[in-house]
């Protein structure tokens, strides 16, 4: 496993410019980096920067944000994957995250899984086309997200069998599923073949590893056991200056 810094809160005090921040990042010792949004960001500066430093991008959210749940937003849902689609192109075919939408008052949670997965499916589709993989994250309701429809990591993998596309992923997001009261042994076993990116904050706070209640030795023990040996995101709001936290990561979860 390799870290990545997730520049929309690492180094952004010591690089107010967000292509610096790459820079930061590489100076620092990382190779690897990835961001939210990318509407909001220089596209063009942000290529420059991973050409110069030969630093990774190992993903950013397809944007603009629409629901998969609710077909009267498929059409520009679909629109925005093909733009981020175009983005990702120029940017190393990093794989993109995307969110479910909030829930449907008054829908049954069947009909809006099936919504999911039809929008999926053409989305995946368009993804195989690219050569670049699509990461569906489940967010926990009761913090962060409250009323968003998929907060299950075991659901967010049924969803993705039914897709049935080696396009769609599953990012792991081990603060979300802490905050939800998963047990990740449980939901992750036999599936980590599923799973192309993880992400660490801790709990409570979305801080750094290290300042919450996680066994983080024993959460990356468990990760490497399960088969998993890819990126890790650090993404976490730091409470100390990012060269420091970023040490403190290291020392708390060996990586």
């Amino acid at each position: 496993m390799f870290p990545s810094a997730c520049i929309e809160w690492l180094f952004k005090d010591d690089a107010p410019d967000f292509a610096d921040r790459i820079r930061a990042a590489s100076a620092a010792g990382l190779n690897a980096v990835e961001f939210h949004l990318w509407d909001d960001k220089p596209i063009d500066d942000i290529r420059a920067a991973l050409d110069e430093t030969g630093v990774t991008l190992t993903s950013f959210c397809v944007g603009p944000r629409r629901s998969l749940v609710d077909p009267a937003q498929h059409e520009e849902f679909l629109a925005a994957v093909k733009a981020t689609l175009a983005v990702a192109q120029t940017l190393g075919r990093p794989p993109l995250v995307i969110a479910s939408g909030f829930t449907r008052d008054g829908v049954s949670l069947d009909e809006q899984r099936a919504e999911a997965v039809k929008a999926l499916k053409q989305a995946a589709a368009l993804a195989e086309e690219a050569g670049v993989i699509l990461v569906l994250e489940p967010l926990n309701t009761i913090v962060s997200h409250p009323g968003m429809f998929l907060s299950s990591t075991t659901l967010a993998l049924d969803i993705i069998d039914e897709v049935d596309s080696p396009n769609l992923r599953l990012l792991y997001d081990v603060f979300h599923s802490n905050v939800m009261g998963e047990d990740m042994e449980q939901v992750l076993n036999g599936r980590i073949h599923l799973v192309q990116h993880v992400q660490f904050a801790d709990n409570p706070g979305r801080n750094e590893p290290g300042t919450g209640t996680i066994d983080w030795r024993d959460t990356v023990s468990k990760l490497r056991a399960l088969g998993y040996d890819g990126g890790v995101g650090l993404e976490y709001q730091p409470t100390m200056p990012t060269i420091q936290s970023i040490a403190s990561v290291r020392a708390t979860t060996g990586l």
